[in-house]
């Protein structure tokens, strides 16, 4: 069955294989045998196709990222043209059976209407809740944008043959929302490759002459709670006085602009360091270093469904975890973070603090999430149930 399966990835929001989760299905399903070929935007990588792995990935143009809800409209027929001009050329030069589209946006059904008219299946790879993202992005507006998301997310859902959906809260909310069955349901949670995350040895460097590093790793987008970060930053280095840790925040995002400028007004040019997006063997030294890992997403309609990828990635370097009480960090990192009170900056800025000041506890927690991760979470285990999800896709009738 796997043989004979060709399946056409979709992904918007990043550039491949930079977006780890996209790429590292891919790789599970070409390693089963799948032809896979992958349409995305073309952002870090330069060249508009290229053969890796096996894998044949298309990039085209993308001049612009939206940062304002007026924008998205420009950005995403912009970004929905190019795929289905790509998709009707892989159609014809290499062909396929499923189109697996990972959101956002919530378009993507659009693009697969005229090839599923020629018996070409539909996946749905929601990595994001729309509706809610755009709540917790802007919390004062609403009525009609919010009801053509959801519009458009039940249009996907209900296109689907099958949803992936990264976690158990997804799920619900596909199954109730969506109102699909149980069985079109399947979990594929995200979690680091393993055999390619793995730590390396720490650069003390990275510390800029400080005795701690606290570390993020992540977008930055107006929902991840950057702003949360520099703010207990500023009481632990100014108003507690504690210049002895130095924060590296790496990644890049809607909001890094804006969070460099507000760094700067809130004094913390000396003691907060952006890289913006990095290579992987520079992300595992970072972490490696690492004297604490820091999660601020904030609990909001979005963030208190989702799986934070950071929070698998700090553990698979074993390192101890701050973090607001979001449901499904809670369910993944348990003993591996020390929880702040909800969306409580002093709090967080506490736990902090509490954490580098107690080496054996950071130690023990690092130990736990390390092996919470080989054990339960860790990516051998998701490919299991992406492979299951193809198996039901192509038995289908």
């Amino acid at each position: 069955m796997a043989s004979a399966g060709k399946v056409l990835v979709l992904v918007e929001n990043l550039s491949v294989p930079f977006d780890r989760r996209v790429w590292q299905e891919s790789l599970a399903l070409r390693h089963a045998g799948y032809q896979v070929s992958v349409i995305c935007p073309r952002m870090v990588d330069k060249k508009p196709f290229e053969m890796l792995e096996g894998i044949a990935v298309y990039r085209y143009p993308m001049p612009y990222t939206a940062n304002r809800a007026i924008g998205y409209a420009w950005e995403y027929s912009w970004a929905m043209l190019w795929t289905f001009l790509y998709a009707c050329y892989v159609f014809f030069r290499r062909g396929f059976k499923v189109i697996h589209a990972c959101n956002p946006p919530d378009l993507f059904f659009l693009v697969a209407a005229p090839f599923r008219l020629l018996g070409v299946r539909f996946v749905f790879d929601q990595h994001d809740l729309s509706p809610e993202t755009f709540e917790s992005k802007y919390p004062n507006k609403g009525g009609l944008i919010l009801r053509i998301l959801r519009a458009l997310e039940y249009g996907t859902y209900r296109s689907a043959t099958a949803v992936i959906s990264t976690n158990n809260s997804y799920r619900k909310i596909a199954i109730e929302r969506g109102r699909l069955s149980p069985e079109q349901v399947f979990v594929v949670r995200s979690a680091p490759d393993l055999n390619k995350f793995s730590p390396l040895p720490p650069n003390a460097e990275w510390k800029r002459g400080r005795t701690y590093l606290a570390a993020y790793l992540g977008t930055m987008g107006a929902q991840d709670g950057l702003d949360y970060l520099l703010k207990a930053a500023k009481l632990i280095s100014q108003d507690w006085g504690r210049q002895d840790i130095h924060f590296l925040l790496m990644g890049g995002g809607e909001n890094l602009l804006v969070l460099k400028q507000m760094a700067e007004s809130l004094g913390l040019t000396d003691v907060v360091e952006f890289t913006g997006r990095v290579s992987n063997e520079q992300v595992r030294e970072v972490l490696s270093t690492a004297d604490v890992c820091l999660a601020p997403d904030p609990i909001n309609p979005l963030n208190t469904h989702c799986t934070m990828n950071k929070i698998l990635e700090y553990m698979a370097m074993a390192r101890p975890i701050v973090s607001y009480r979001l449901t499904e960090s809670e369910y993944s990192a348990q003993q591996a973070a020390a929880y702040a009170k909800d969306n409580d900056i002093e709090d967080f800025a506490k736990k902090i603090l509490e954490l580098l000041d107690n080496e054996d506890r950071r130690r023990e927690m690092g130990a736990f999430g390390s092996q919470r991760l080989k054990e339960q979470l860790s990516w051998e285990h998701s490919t299991r149930e992406l492979l299951k999800t193809y198996d039901f896709v192509f038995q289908k009738k």
